[in-house]
């Protein structure tokens, strides 16, 4: 995403909220598509997240989106379910995110994908909020705390 346009700061996309880009990186477990914000962006995630390929290409795109756009929003809405190694990288991208400066955030989880963060607690790690839009004004609220 480097080089491309952004807005007043420099920092984030400077992609219209209501447009959404598909991504080529797409197979039968997983689906990815992001969605530009002014003040960050938002990852729709939908199948299943699992330790293999799938799994792959979530990180990679995370990887390769929040050095530019600096807080990402991880819609968990469409995820079906997170087997023992996407949870794994789940912990690792969100990691090195926080030691790296960034703000990542997910949202949106369904029941199943919920009690799964809370039996593993990492309910207490991971900054989860029950909408989209609630981490959006979370992201918000981090950044003029930070100004």
């Amino acid at each position: 995403m480097k080089g491309e346009n952004s807005d007043t700061d420099g920092r984030f996309p400077s992609t219209p909220a209501k447009k959404t880009e598909s991504l080529a990186r797409k197979n039968p477990v997983l689906t990815l598509e992001f969605e530009g914000r002014a003040r960050a962006v938002i990852l729709h995630c939908k199948g299943r997240i699992v330790f293999r390929s799938e799994f792959q290409a979530l990180s990679s795109l995370i990887a390769e989106v929040l050095p530019s756009a600096r807080r990402l929003v991880v819609d968990l809405e469409c995820v079906d379910s997170i087997d023992s190694g996407g949870l794994g990288e789940l912990v690792l991208t969100y990691m090195w995110a926080e030691a790296s400066g960034y703000d990542l955030k997910f949202a949106s989880p369904k029941q199943s994908v919920r009690e799964l963060f809370e039996i593993t607690n990492l309910v207490s790690v991971f900054d989860v909020y029950a909408t989209v839009p609630e981490a959006m004004a979370a992201a918000v609220h981090v950044d003029a705390h930070s100004a």
